[in-house]
């Protein structure tokens, strides 16, 4: 039974949230206060620290109400970006102050907001549905997002896995919408990966060029070759494959000597069409063209993915449609998020605020933003659990 002592506003929640400093890896109190809101609400609460070489502890928040199917369940994080220059902010980024009708503070849109309009939804639903109420809620809540996302989502999906708390349907409430609440609902990603080109030359004196071999024109063919030459002309949901050359060094501060190697760097985000292997054989194939001697190195950060409009997506965009009377676009562009971990174990889409003061100075949002997002989060909810199991 919801606690009605509790203050079912997103806009409190989410000045509580921004006033707890948990710049990643730190948990800043945040976590602390979600835990205490939740169990109150009589939801059961797993903290889940994990740790990796090389990266620092992260703690973790996973919460659930109910025991059973239909089963769904909010993922986000309460780690945020660094401030940069306090002196540049017009409100201290931690005091959570709202001004003209604007709150104000790191964390506001990404995603401190998102989670405490979820928050709000859901005690608001479990007050007003705790007799009929058949299913699951849960929370999925990170520390580590904004990191390295080696030891938060994850490693809370395996444990999720391990424990029978797997849901049946996912919202990552990253701010996706571009000018209002309703516009854009993201149903998954383009893949990302990194690579580096290292040509081999032979060193020599830029005067003797036959006793040397220049590895930067050998290199130079080749980023030609990579940038200009498309992947594919896009699919249904997604744009085109891109692969953009973001570096091109030889390290060599002398005039007259050829380098002994040139290196470039790129960074590829793809559709569908495409996985990391093929990207990696499309590349080799143009150095193989170019250069006698190269290699690839290639970093795979985040695979594509889609989730196919059906019963689980209809339900959201008609809560949005009725809540704020805009139809959204279902779009699949932008960088990654951890829905790229939570695909493989249920279908996610990604829905939550306006992202025009993500990480920037000044980062806010409208408290009129917050209410309507909590309100169709609670529409969502409700639909959801009318329609029984999708």
């Amino acid at each position: 039974m919801t606690d009605n002592t509790i203050k079912i506003d997103p806009t409190a929640i989410t000045q509580a949230l921004i006033r707890c400093p948990s710049v990643t890896p730190l948990e800043g109190g945040a976590l602390d206060y979600l835990q205490t809101v939740l169990e109150g609400a009589g939801f059961t609460c797993w903290r889940l620290p994990f740790s990796d070489v090389e990266t620092p502890e992260v703690d973790n928040l996973f919460a659930r109400i109910g025991t059973v199917s239909p089963h769904i369940c909010f993922a986000g994080h309460t780690d945020v970006v660094p401030t940069g220059d306090e002196s540049l902010w017009t409100h201290p980024p931690f005091s959570g102050e709202i001004d003209r009708g604007i709150l104000h503070g790191r964390g506001a849109v990404d995603m401190k907001g998102g989670v405490a309009c979820w928050v709000a939804a859901a005690l608001e639903f479990l007050r007003d549905n705790n007799s009929k109420f058949s299913g699951s809620v849960s929370l999925l809540i990170t520390g580590d997002e904004e990191g390295p996302s080696v030891n938060g989502t994850k490693k809370m999906l395996p444990w999720l896995k391990a424990n029978g708390h797997v849901p049946d349907h996912c919202i990552v409430g990253e701010p996706t919408n571009s000018e209002q609440i309703g516009d854009v609902i993201k149903i998954g990603r383009r893949g990302s990966l990194n690579g580096v080109i290292t040509v081999s030359g032979v060193q020599g004196h830029s005067a003797y060029l036959d006793k040397a071999r220049n590895p930067v024109p050998e290199l130079a063919r080749i980023v030609d070759a990579i940038s200009s030459d498309p992947l594919d002309e896009g699919t249904e949901h997604f744009q085109p494959t891109t692969l953009a050359v973001t570096s091109f060094d030889v390290g060599n501060p002398a005039v007259n000597v050829v380098p002994g190697s040139a290196r470039a760097q790129f960074n590829v985000r793809f559709n569908t069409s495409h996985t990391p292997a093929t990207i990696e054989a499309f590349v080799r194939e143009r150095c193989a063209r170019f250069a006698s001697e190269f290699t690839v190195d290639i970093l795979v950060s985040g695979d594509c993915f889609l989730t196919e409009p059906g019963p689980f997506v209809e339900v959201t965009s008609n809560a949005i449609i009725e809540v704020t009377g805009v139809t959204p676009a279902l779009t699949t562009g932008g960088g990654t998020s951890d829905a790229r971990f939570i695909k493989d174990y249920c279908p996610v889409i990604e829905f939550g605020l306006v992202n025009k003061t993500i990480h920037a100075v000044d980062e806010r949002v409208p408290v009129a933003d917050l209410n309507v997002l909590a309100k169709t989060y609670r529409e969502i909810l409700q639909r959801y659990f009318a329609q029984n199991q999708l």
